[in-house]
């Protein structure tokens, strides 16, 4: 089950005079990855390489280490961790002593893992999308029980009679949800699933 970052979290370390920083943000699209990459990159650093991976989207850069040293297993510890929606910058100074292929590939992939592993995480639940017409009347006590069933109001647009919700909603928690909308509609509302 993959996890979702809560809070932006880092970690430094020293290796042999090399001093590392990782720092991982959530992101919501390849945007957010690129903005936070460039936010937190260190022009005065030797190198920035990162990682993100977003569903099945992932990309990352060794920023001028030797190929794959830097971003790959920056990568590996994002997938490592089971972290989804997730964007890893790791900083280097560089300290005047050679780490070498592996060195350099253990030193960012575990500082990456450490940053990852210390992190504030929540498992993320698959959602479906749902839709619904609720009337004015109902629309108050709806919204204030979407919380029970792990329920989240994406959209909702109004209208003469009441609102339309567009819904995210655990498929586990369907039948209840739908039972609720029509207990408190008198049956006038169902839940109806988006493809």
């Amino acid at each position: 089950m993959p996890y979702l970052l809560l809070a932006p979290c880092d970690y430094r370390e020293e290796i042999r005079k090399s001093r590392f920083l990782a720092q991982a943000r959530a992101i919501a699209s390849a945007a957010d990855a690129q903005a936070f990459i460039e936010q937190v990159s260190d022009p005065g650093a030797s190198h920035n390489c990162w990682a993100w991976k977003l569903g099945q989207q992932y990309r990352f850069s060794d920023d001028g280490e030797p190929s794959g040293t830097a971003g790959r297993p920056i990568l590996a510890a994002i997938e490592a961790q089971g972290f989804d929606g997730v964007a890893v910058v790791v900083t280097r100074w560089y300290g005047g002593i050679q780490l070498g292929t592996g060195g350099l590939a253990r030193a960012y992939g575990g500082s990456a893992n450490k940053c990852l592993q210390h992190a504030e995480r929540q498992e993320q639940v698959p959602r479906t999308a749902c839709a619904c017409h609720c009337g004015f009347a109902e629309l108050a006590l709806l919204k204030s029980r979407l919380a029970e069933f792990d329920a989240v109001l994406e959209q909702e647009s109004f209208d003469a009679e009441g609102a339309e919700l567009q819904l995210a909603v655990p498929r586990s928690q369907l039948e209840g949800l739908q039972r609720l909308l029509a207990d408190i509609s008198r049956g006038r509302s169902t839940l109806r699933v988006i493809e």
